[in-house]
Protein backbone atom coordinates (compact mmCIF):
# COMPACT_ATOMS: atom_id res chain seq x y z
CA UNK A 1 0.00 0.00 0.00
CA UNK A 2 1.42 3.18 -1.19
CA UNK A 3 1.41 5.92 1.49
CA UNK A 4 -0.41 9.71 0.72
CA UNK A 5 2.78 12.29 -0.15
CA UNK A 6 2.23 15.92 -0.18
CA UNK A 7 3.25 16.79 -3.65
CA UNK A 8 2.28 20.93 -3.08
CA UNK A 9 0.96 22.66 0.36
CA UNK A 10 -2.46 21.19 -0.11
CA UNK A 11 -2.24 19.10 -2.59
CA UNK A 12 -2.07 15.27 -1.22
CA UNK A 13 -1.41 12.44 -4.06
CA UNK A 14 -1.61 8.64 -3.57
CA UNK A 15 0.63 6.30 -5.94
CA UNK A 16 0.71 8.40 -8.79
CA UNK A 17 4.05 10.03 -10.03
CA UNK A 18 3.33 13.82 -11.78
CA UNK A 19 4.04 15.00 -13.79
CA UNK A 20 1.01 13.48 -16.40
CA UNK A 21 0.11 14.04 -19.63
CA UNK A 22 -3.82 15.65 -20.07
CA UNK A 23 -4.33 14.64 -22.71
CA UNK A 24 -3.40 11.13 -22.24
CA UNK A 25 -7.51 11.31 -21.01
CA UNK A 26 -10.34 11.36 -22.64
CA UNK A 27 -12.85 12.28 -20.07
CA UNK A 28 -13.27 14.27 -16.72
CA UNK A 29 -16.75 13.87 -14.48
CA UNK A 30 -17.24 15.95 -12.15
CA UNK A 31 -20.28 15.74 -9.04
CA UNK A 32 -22.00 18.35 -8.66
CA UNK A 33 -22.96 19.74 -4.75
CA UNK A 34 -19.96 20.67 -3.54
CA UNK A 35 -17.67 20.04 -5.83
CA UNK A 36 -18.27 21.96 -8.89
CA UNK A 37 -20.54 24.13 -6.67
CA UNK A 38 -20.15 25.81 -3.25
CA UNK A 39 -23.72 24.30 -2.08
CA UNK A 40 -26.05 21.63 -1.62
CA UNK A 41 -28.92 22.12 -3.90
CA UNK A 42 -31.37 20.32 -1.63
CA UNK A 43 -30.34 22.09 1.72
CA UNK A 44 -30.41 25.38 0.35
CA UNK A 45 -34.30 24.36 -1.53
CA UNK A 46 -35.21 23.18 1.59
CA UNK A 47 -34.52 26.89 3.81
CA UNK A 48 -37.19 27.97 1.53
CA UNK A 49 -39.80 25.71 3.98
CA UNK A 50 -38.00 25.98 6.84
CA UNK A 51 -36.13 22.51 7.06
CA UNK A 52 -32.94 23.51 5.95
CA UNK A 53 -31.58 22.06 9.44
CA UNK A 54 -33.07 18.68 9.13
CA UNK A 55 -32.45 18.14 5.40
CA UNK A 56 -28.52 19.29 5.37
CA UNK A 57 -28.34 16.68 9.04
CA UNK A 58 -29.19 13.40 6.12
CA UNK A 59 -27.31 15.26 3.64
CA UNK A 60 -24.42 15.29 5.82
CA UNK A 61 -24.50 11.80 7.13
CA UNK A 62 -25.16 10.52 3.72
CA UNK A 63 -22.13 12.53 2.11
CA UNK A 64 -20.02 11.10 5.29
CA UNK A 65 -21.21 7.17 4.53
CA UNK A 66 -23.15 6.81 7.76
CA UNK A 67 -26.09 6.30 5.72
CA UNK A 68 -26.18 3.18 3.40
CA UNK A 69 -29.09 3.83 1.29
CA UNK A 70 -28.45 6.71 -0.50
CA UNK A 71 -31.96 6.33 -2.12
CA UNK A 72 -33.77 6.43 0.51
CA UNK A 73 -31.77 9.07 2.42
CA UNK A 74 -32.79 10.92 -1.32
CA UNK A 75 -36.47 10.39 -0.93
CA UNK A 76 -36.51 11.36 3.08
CA UNK A 77 -35.14 15.30 1.86
CA UNK A 78 -36.83 15.25 -1.32
CA UNK A 79 -40.15 14.72 0.57
CA UNK A 80 -39.27 17.53 3.04
CA UNK A 81 -39.33 19.85 0.27
CA UNK A 82 -42.95 19.53 -0.75
CA UNK A 83 -44.35 23.09 -1.32
CA UNK A 84 -41.36 24.48 -2.37
CA UNK A 85 -42.01 27.16 -4.91
CA UNK A 86 -39.81 26.84 -8.97
CA UNK A 87 -39.36 30.79 -7.35
CA UNK A 88 -37.80 29.09 -4.68
CA UNK A 89 -35.14 27.05 -6.88
CA UNK A 90 -34.70 29.87 -8.73
CA UNK A 91 -33.47 32.16 -5.97
CA UNK A 92 -31.06 29.00 -4.98
CA UNK A 93 -29.78 29.34 -8.38
CA UNK A 94 -29.17 32.87 -8.53
CA UNK A 95 -28.38 33.96 -5.10
CA UNK A 96 -26.62 31.26 -3.32
CA UNK A 97 -25.29 28.82 -6.16
CA UNK A 98 -21.72 30.00 -7.45
CA UNK A 99 -18.99 27.85 -8.92
CA UNK A 100 -16.30 26.50 -6.31
CA UNK A 101 -12.98 28.60 -7.76
CA UNK A 102 -10.81 26.60 -10.50
CA UNK A 103 -14.34 24.85 -11.94
CA UNK A 104 -14.02 27.33 -14.95
CA UNK A 105 -10.91 27.11 -15.59
CA UNK A 106 -10.46 23.52 -15.17
CA UNK A 107 -13.88 22.85 -17.60
CA UNK A 108 -11.84 24.97 -20.46
CA UNK A 109 -8.14 23.57 -19.91
CA UNK A 110 -9.75 19.93 -20.04
CA UNK A 111 -11.83 21.34 -23.57
CA UNK A 112 -9.26 22.33 -24.78
CA UNK A 113 -6.83 18.94 -24.48
CA UNK A 114 -9.59 17.39 -25.61
CA UNK A 115 -11.60 15.78 -23.09
CA UNK A 116 -15.60 15.63 -22.78
CA UNK A 117 -16.65 16.43 -19.52
CA UNK A 118 -19.46 14.97 -18.02
CA UNK A 119 -21.73 16.11 -14.63
CA UNK A 120 -23.28 13.26 -12.91
CA UNK A 121 -24.99 14.00 -9.66
CA UNK A 122 -27.03 12.80 -7.00
CA UNK A 123 -28.65 16.41 -6.97
CA UNK A 124 -31.11 17.68 -9.74
CA UNK A 125 -31.48 18.65 -13.24
CA UNK A 126 -32.88 21.97 -12.27
CA UNK A 127 -29.52 22.84 -11.34
CA UNK A 128 -27.42 20.52 -13.12
CA UNK A 129 -29.00 21.30 -17.19
CA UNK A 130 -27.99 25.20 -16.27
CA UNK A 131 -24.68 24.31 -15.37
CA UNK A 132 -23.94 21.98 -18.39
CA UNK A 133 -25.68 24.73 -20.28
CA UNK A 134 -23.72 27.86 -18.64
CA UNK A 135 -20.26 25.58 -19.00
CA UNK A 136 -21.04 23.71 -22.11
CA UNK A 137 -20.73 20.33 -21.05
CA UNK A 138 -20.78 17.55 -23.06
CA UNK A 139 -22.92 15.54 -21.13
CA UNK A 140 -24.98 15.63 -17.88
CA UNK A 141 -27.12 13.48 -15.50
CA UNK A 142 -29.40 14.14 -12.11
CA UNK A 143 -32.36 13.19 -10.74
CA UNK A 144 -35.43 15.32 -11.66
CA UNK A 145 -38.35 16.87 -9.23
CA UNK A 146 -41.65 16.46 -9.77
CA UNK A 147 -43.54 19.79 -9.77
CA UNK A 148 -46.99 20.07 -10.32
CA UNK A 149 -48.39 23.96 -11.12
CA UNK A 150 -45.08 25.47 -10.05
CA UNK A 151 -44.96 23.50 -6.64
CA UNK A 152 -42.82 20.73 -5.48
CA UNK A 153 -44.63 17.79 -4.69
CA UNK A 154 -41.83 16.21 -2.55
CA UNK A 155 -41.46 13.21 -4.71
CA UNK A 156 -38.80 13.30 -7.95
CA UNK A 157 -39.67 11.60 -11.78
CA UNK A 158 -38.64 8.15 -13.24
CA UNK A 159 -36.61 9.28 -15.70
CA UNK A 160 -35.77 6.76 -19.24
CA UNK A 161 -32.52 5.23 -17.45
CA UNK A 162 -33.63 4.85 -14.24
CA UNK A 163 -35.37 6.39 -10.84
CA UNK A 164 -32.66 8.23 -8.77
CA UNK A 165 -28.93 8.94 -9.58
CA UNK A 166 -27.19 7.13 -7.26
CA UNK A 167 -23.41 5.85 -6.51
CA UNK A 168 -24.16 2.72 -8.28
CA UNK A 169 -25.93 4.87 -11.47
CA UNK A 170 -22.80 7.21 -11.18
CA UNK A 171 -20.62 4.61 -11.80
CA UNK A 172 -23.02 3.60 -14.79
CA UNK A 173 -23.21 6.56 -16.03
CA UNK A 174 -19.32 7.13 -16.67
CA UNK A 175 -18.61 3.61 -18.06
CA UNK A 176 -21.89 4.45 -20.29
CA UNK A 177 -19.91 7.80 -21.17
CA UNK A 178 -17.29 5.87 -22.01
CA UNK A 179 -18.34 3.61 -24.35
CA UNK A 180 -20.15 5.94 -25.98
CA UNK A 181 -17.19 8.57 -27.11
CA UNK A 182 -14.72 5.06 -27.22
CA UNK A 183 -12.82 5.08 -24.51
CA UNK A 184 -11.84 2.96 -21.51
CA UNK A 185 -12.19 3.77 -17.79
CA UNK A 186 -8.23 4.64 -17.53
CA UNK A 187 -8.68 7.14 -19.51
CA UNK A 188 -11.10 8.89 -17.21
CA UNK A 189 -11.00 11.67 -14.03
CA UNK A 190 -13.53 11.57 -12.03
CA UNK A 191 -14.15 14.49 -9.33
CA UNK A 192 -16.23 14.27 -6.26
CA UNK A 193 -16.11 15.17 -2.53
CA UNK A 194 -19.08 12.48 -1.03
CA UNK A 195 -19.32 8.73 -0.02
CA UNK A 196 -21.73 8.16 -3.29
CA UNK A 197 -18.95 9.10 -5.43
CA UNK A 198 -16.72 6.29 -4.38
CA UNK A 199 -17.99 3.89 -6.60
CA UNK A 200 -17.56 6.35 -9.76
CA UNK A 201 -14.16 7.47 -8.63
CA UNK A 202 -13.18 3.53 -8.23
CA UNK A 203 -13.71 2.94 -12.04
CA UNK A 204 -11.86 5.85 -13.18
CA UNK A 205 -8.42 6.30 -13.83
CA UNK A 206 -7.85 9.71 -12.00
CA UNK A 207 -9.83 9.76 -9.09
CA UNK A 208 -9.89 13.51 -7.37
CA UNK A 209 -11.28 14.15 -4.20
CA UNK A 210 -11.70 17.91 -3.73
CA UNK A 211 -12.62 18.84 -0.07
CA UNK A 212 -13.72 16.23 0.61
CA UNK A 213 -15.36 13.57 3.69
CA UNK A 214 -12.13 11.32 5.03
CA UNK A 215 -13.61 8.17 3.32
CA UNK A 216 -13.35 9.92 0.13
CA UNK A 217 -10.21 11.64 0.93
CA UNK A 218 -8.33 8.04 2.12
CA UNK A 219 -9.57 6.18 -1.06
CA UNK A 220 -8.61 9.00 -3.95
CA UNK A 221 -5.49 9.15 -5.81
CA UNK A 222 -5.82 12.83 -5.51
CA UNK A 223 -7.11 15.14 -2.70
CA UNK A 224 -7.38 18.54 -3.48
CA UNK A 225 -7.25 19.96 0.12
CA UNK A 226 -6.91 23.89 -0.43
CA UNK A 227 -7.14 25.99 -2.98
CA UNK A 228 -9.51 25.40 -6.50
CA UNK A 229 -10.45 22.86 -8.26
CA UNK A 230 -8.08 23.90 -11.09
CA UNK A 231 -5.10 23.08 -8.75
CA UNK A 232 -5.58 19.53 -10.40
CA UNK A 233 -3.67 21.07 -14.06
CA UNK A 234 -0.59 21.22 -11.21
CA UNK A 235 0.18 17.40 -11.70
CA UNK A 236 0.30 17.65 -15.85
CA UNK A 237 3.58 19.08 -17.87
CA UNK A 238 2.61 22.09 -19.77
Amino acid sequence: MTTPTEFAPGLVLNGIRPPLNLRDFKLIAFDMDSTLINIECVDEIADAVGRKAEVAAITEAAMRGEITDYKDSLRRRVALLKGVREADLAHVYRARLQLNPGAAELVLACKAAGLKVLLVSGGFTYFAERLRDRLALDFARSNKLEMVDGVLTGRMLDQSWGDICDAAMKRETLLRTCSLIGCEPSQTIAMGDGANDLEMMGVAGLSVAYRAKPKVRAQAKVAIDMGGLDRLLELFQA
